[in-house]
């Protein structure tokens, strides 16, 4: 396993074995695990490292399904969030400020908290039905967000060996901090790891990025803390999504023909590209899960997706200038409007008429 395919070869095992393990569900399953695990481990001390590879990928696989089946012997531990108290000061701050439009101000507080409680009932039909729940549902993207805006607020630090060190902790310690207060759900925990993954890789010179050896790297680490998220549909949704992003959407990328710096339609084929790479390899799962398919997934993701960014930005920055000095009404006025264009798009899609 050379040229840094190790991870890669022996993540997609492990989460096999993982995923065996839960679906079989038996009490001789972890038994099985842990005494073929020794087997081929002994198996491995006695050969070259050179001719055993396939003792290594069972190995991995007989470790996931003995992970998964003594941490289904062992109580759950119970959710706790340290830094709840940031949460309801986020949602206390956002609640003083005005933002323009009716409901503008309850979604924003969904997007950046997770809490729904104030959101109307036909606002949450019109996301689910449109296909934009995951766009409420605290996500990756969310913390992408959050993640791009912290790395842009600290650019001014400089790049310097010792810079880069700041910048990298503050930002793991900032985003840390923002998935505990939001109840560190699976998917935000898988993005989590990314940044941090992300973070040490720009710490090491020399080191070529892999996408791919981030997403199982990731997945393994995940899978070990807590192999009972397995079984979350978040989990499933946010790494399928992911590996979408990862296999396929380079390819896709690559078929718009490369043209002048700026061009409107190639920032278009790039996000109907990122589109169909997350929904055709989440489709089958959420259809198991839901029954359902959003029809109109990729004029809804064209449309929320960038609007959505931008008033998580702008939420963020509005946040951070009421706790300074105050939130000019301008900005107030900017987020609430982009929120109402939100909500309006996805009205008008949900009410698009259905072939089934």
């Amino acid at each position: 396993m050379k040229n840094g395919s190790g991870i890669v070869s022996l993540s997609f095992p492990f989460a096999a074995g993982v995923t065996a393990a839960a679906l079989a569900a038996e009490p001789f399953a972890g038994a099985l695990a842990c005494s073929t695990a020794v087997v081929l481990l002994i198996c491995l001390c006695a050969r070259s490292p050179e001719r055993c590879s396939v003792e290594l990928v069972l190995l991995y696989f007989c470790l996931g399904a003995l992970c998964w089946c003594s941490s289904a012997l062992t109580p759950a531990p119970a959710r706790t969030t340290p830094a709840g108290a940031l949460a309801d000061g986020l949602w206390a701050l956002l609640d003083r400020i005005p933002f323009d439009g009716e409901h503008s101000g309850d979604i924003i507080k969904a997007l950046l908290t997770g809490r729904r409680s104030q959101l109307p009932r036909e606002t949450v039909a019109a996301f689910r039905r449109s296909g934009a729940s995951h766009i409420l549902a605290l996500s990756g993207l969310h913390l992408g967000v959050i993640y791009a805006c912290i790395r842009r607020a600290l650019a001014p630090i400089g790049n310097s060996p010792a810079a880069r060190g700041i910048r990298s902790g503050v930002t793991i310690g900032l985003c840390g901090l923002y998935a505990l207060a939001t109840g560190a759900s699976p998917s935000i925990t898988r993005a989590f790891l990314f940044i941090c993954i992300n973070e040490a890789g720009r710490a090491m010179s020399g080191r070529k990025h892999s996408p791919l050896g981030t997403f199982c790297l990731a997945l393994t680490i995940q899978l070990a803390l807590r192999p009972d998220y397995i079984a979350s549909v978040g989990f499933q949704l946010s790494y399928l999504s992911m590996l979408g992003i990862t296999i396929l959407y380079p390819r896709l990328d690559s078929w718009y023909p490369e043209g002048r710096r700026g061009d409107p339609l190639r920032a278009i084929w790039k996000s109907a590209a990122m589109s169909l790479s997350c929904q055709l390899f989440t489709a089958p799962v959420a259809w198991y899960h839901f029954r359902s398919f959003p029809l109109y997934f990729l004029i809804t993701n064209l449309i929320a997706l960038p609007l959505s960014e931008l008033a998580i930005m702008g939420a963020v920055a509005a946040a951070i200038l009421e706790a300074a000095c105050g939130c000019p009404p301008v900005l107030s006025l900017a987020c609430g409007k982009m929120v109402q264009l939100l909500e309006f798009c996805l009205e008008t899609i949900a009410s698009l008429p259905l072939p089934y």
